[in-house]
């Protein structure tokens, strides 16, 4: 076997930084989904909530993404080094000066119903995917 068929049997784990404001919805489903892929992820927030939204809970669990060891978490207390991809939710000028890779441009669901909140977290879900599909492609 060559060399470049032994290098696409090795499983290519993505490592990936998904930022917002809060840090209780969209970065927690794309953190959420994220892992359940098989990826490295993490989410963090510049003003994070006190807990994870209940319908972003309850989307994931619904799609069986386990939500277990979700919690906001601000950006001043994590590592934004090392990352493949860091991608804004959507946050616009209240993100911090980071290399963002991808605006994702999301539209908040809080106050909306439970039927948005599963139409973002497939929007999500979709954005994931195309994300690590351009990430193994390059």
């Amino acid at each position: 076997m060559d060399c470049i068929n032994l290098v696409r049997l090795i499983p290519l784990v993505m490592k990936l930084l998904f930022v917002c404001v809060g840090n209780t919805c969209r970065s927690q489903i794309a953190e959420a989904v994220a892992k359940s892929l098989g990826h490295d992820a993490i989410s963090a927030g510049t003003h994070p909530g006190r807990k994870v939204n209940i319908n972003a809970t309850r989307v994931l669990e619904e799609a069986g993404v386990d939500c277990s060891d979700l919690y906001p978490k601000s950006l001043d207390d994590i590592d934004t080094s090392g990352h493949d991809m860091i991608i804004s939710m959507g946050c616009g000028v209240e993100c911090p000066a980071l290399p963002i890779d991808q605006d994702w441009g999301l539209e908040d669901p809080l106050g909306k119903s439970l039927e948005f909140y599963r139409f973002t977290m497939h929007t999500i879900t979709e954005l994931v995917k195309e994300a690590i599909r351009e990430w193994t492609d390059a």
